[in-house]
C-alpha cells in the first residue's frame, strides 16, 4: 500500500539532518534562591506562567508506566485534572494498558514540556486510585459526548474497525438519550500519584541547562539539590 507524503516538499530548501535539528536556550535561567522552598509552590507558578503564555494544553503530561512481567515501559499523553498537596491527578479507562500496569506496579513517571518558555518538569512516585466521588465528580463535568465515548471504548482492545466503535457510540447515545444521567462507568476513574522527587528544568546556553530537583525525605520535607546537565 502506498502512503502519500502529507507534507509539501520544497526542492530549493534541503530538509536539515536530524543530528543538525539543535535549539539553543536563551529565555530564563532557574536559581536556588529564587525558587519555593516545596515542590507544589514552584509547580503552581510555572503552570500558571504556562497558561499565561497561551500554550495549547498546558496541562498535557507524558504518562510512563512500567509492566513488571517483562519489565517494559510504555508511555503516552494524558492530561492532569487535578493537583492539590498530595499529588497530581488524572482520569483514565482501568482497563487499558496504563490502567493494568498500574494495577500490577503502583509506580509511574509523568513530564510535562512547555517548549515556549524551555521548561520540562518531571516528576515520579507511587500512584494510588482516587475515591469512587471524586471520579464521578470529575466523570459528570465533562461534555456528554466524552461521557459516552468512555462507555464505548474498550481502551488498549483490539476492536474489528472505526465503524464497529462509531456504532457503540450511536447505540449508547440512543440508550441514554438528552437529560439522562449517564453513569460512571465501573472500569474507568481517576490516579493520584503522590510524588517523591519533581526534577524544574530550565533551558539554558550551550546546553548547561538548570536542573533543580525536589526529593522527599523520610520526616516529610523536601530536600532540594542542583543536579548536573
Amino acid at each position: 500500500m502506498r502512503i502519500e507524503n502529507p507534507l509539501p516538499s520544497n526542492d530549493k530548501e534541503p530538509a536539515l539532518s536530524l543530528a543538525e535539528l539543535r535549539q539553543d536556550y536563551r529565555q530564563a535561567s532557574l536559581r536556588r534562591d529564587a525558587v519555593a522552598e516545596e515542590p507544589f509552590a514552584q509547580f503552581r507558578l510555572w503552570f500558571a506562567q504556562a497558561q499565561q503564555a497561551d500554550i495549547v494544553e498546558p496541562n498535557a503530561m507524558t504518562l510512563a508506566t512500567v509492566d513488571p512481567a517483562s519489565g517494559q515501559p510504555s508511555s503516552r499523553v494524558v492530561l492532569l485534572k487535578g493537583l492539590d498537596e498530595r499529588g497530581f491527578t488524572f482520569f483514565t479507562n482501568h482497563e487499558s494498558r496504563k490502567g493494568r500496569e498500574l494495577l500490577a506496579q503502583p509506580r509511574a513517571a509523568l513530564g510535562f514540556f512547555w517548549k515556549e518558555l524551555e521548561r520540562q518538569v518531571n516528576i515520579r512516585g507511587i500512584v494510588e486510585p482516587v475515591t469512587r466521588h471524586e471520579s464521578e465528580t470529575y466523570f459528570h463535568s465533562r461534555p456528554r459526548a466524552s461521557q459516552l465515548g468512555a462507555h464505548a471504548s474498550a481502551q488498549s482492545s483490539a476492536i474489528p474497525g472505526r465503524a464497529w466503535l462509531e456504532e457503540q457510540f450511536a447505540a449508547l447515545e440512543k440508550h441514554y438519550p438528552e437529560g439522562t444521567l449517564i453513569p460512571l462507568p465501573c472500569n474507568w476513574g481517576g490516579y493520584r500519584l503522590l510524588p517523591d522527587a519533581i526534577e524544574f528544568w530550565q533551558g539554558r546556553p550551550s546546553r548547561l541547562h538548570d536542573r533543580l530537583c525536589y526529593t522527599l525525605n523520610h520526616t516529610g520535607s523536601w530536600r532540594l539539590d542542583r543536579l548536573s546537565p
